[in-house]
């Protein structure tokens, strides 16, 4: 822990109209006094994915190495992936049969680059944070020409489909 840096607070959702469907991702980076809204959509994607994405832009965000962060995120996906280890034995066995890897592998040296701990916060309970990143996620998707999420595709993809 750097004592010259302060505490990073990371608040994050996604969200997806049918599943799949268009999703995106909001994230409310906090700082010192200071915040940072991120978000993006796509056409075609998942909520899970979207979750797990808006973790990744929001560590992304971060300049500096070894920072203290504080997760804050309604999905039980993604905070039980790391809290409960389930995402360092996926690792181990080669992610074998695990949904979304292209993005747990983008997420891997990002959490290992600081000093991540993990929050679970009911979703549409009223939570500030959670609330403001949910009407970022949707206004995300709501855009016009929403990009492709190659990942998510490339895992539909199946010979059929060749």
């Amino acid at each position: 822990m750097n004592p010259e840096r302060p505490t990073i607070f990371l608040f994050t959702d996604g969200a997806a109209s049918g599943n799949p469907g268009p999703g995106g991702y909001g994230v409310v980076l906090r700082c010192a006094g200071h915040e940072k809204e991120l978000s993006g959509g796509f056409a075609c994607t998942t909520n899970n994915r979207m979750e797990l994405l808006a973790v990744i832009e929001g560590l992304s965000a971060i300049r500096w190495e070894q920072a203290v962060v504080e997760v804050w995120s309604d999905s039980t996906y993604v905070v039980k992936a790391i809290n409960e280890g389930w995402l360092l034995n996926w690792e181990r066995k080669g992610f074998n049969k695990v949904k979304n890897v292209d993005l747990w592998q983008r997420f891997l040296p990002l959490w290992r680059r600081h000093r991540v701990t993990f929050h679970w916060v009911k979703g549409h309970a009223g939570h500030p944070e959670n609330e403001r990143c949910d009407r970022l996620a949707v206004a995300a998707y709501h855009q016009a020409e929403l990009p492709e999420d190659k990942g998510y595709m490339d895992s539909t993809t199946t010979l059929l489909d060749i």
